[in-house]
């Protein structure tokens, strides 16, 4: 059984590109239509896509099942969707740690967040300098509310609240 813990932060700093070893573009798009079910995504990062499906169990965990297919299908898929979104992922190593670091574009942008994998709920984490509110858990920062309700769109109660932090 394949199970994703992890936890999601805000930024409020750039000192997280101190520890950045790897860098790579993101376009993902959503088959779904809600988060209250499975969660269908395709992702393309360079010559690679993969489909996902994705179902939230518990507090920071989910299931996750992701799977190659061939380009020619990606493409297919990825020209019929309209709720995409695209970002640069930053892999970073804090401590021996690693963090991800999602930097959105386009109608998400400027948007950036943090996330780590957990092994057990329970684990003690650390947090890096660079790391402000916790969003774990709060859909409207999922990529998939993102696809569907952009960032430059969020109305202004949302906003004060992500620049408070």
């Amino acid at each position: 059984m394949a199970l994703e813990i992890e936890r999601r932060f805000l930024i409020k700093n750039d000192s997280w590109k101190e520890f950045i070893t790897k860098k790579i573009s993101i376009e993902q798009g959503y088959l779904s239509n809600s988060l209250d079910d499975w969660i269908i995504r395709i992702r393309f990062t360079d010559n690679d896509f993969k489909i996902a499906l994705k179902k939230h169990i518990e507090r920071f965990t989910s299931f996750e099942f992701e799977y190659s297919i061939p380009r020619k299908d990606g493409e297919t898929i990825m020209s019929n969707l309209s709720n995409t979104i695209k970002k640069d992922r930053f892999f970073l190593k804090v401590e021996k740690k690693i963090w991800i670091v999602d930097c959105f574009k386009e109608n998400n942008y400027p948007l950036e967040i943090a996330e780590t994998e957990l092994s057990k709920e329970e684990e003690d984490l650390s947090l890096p300098p660079f790391i402000s509110k916790e969003i774990t858990g709060l859909s409207y920062y999922s990529n998939f509310s993102l696809s569907k309700n952009p960032f430059s769109k969020w109305k202004e109660d949302y906003l004060t609240t992500f620049k408070s932090n």
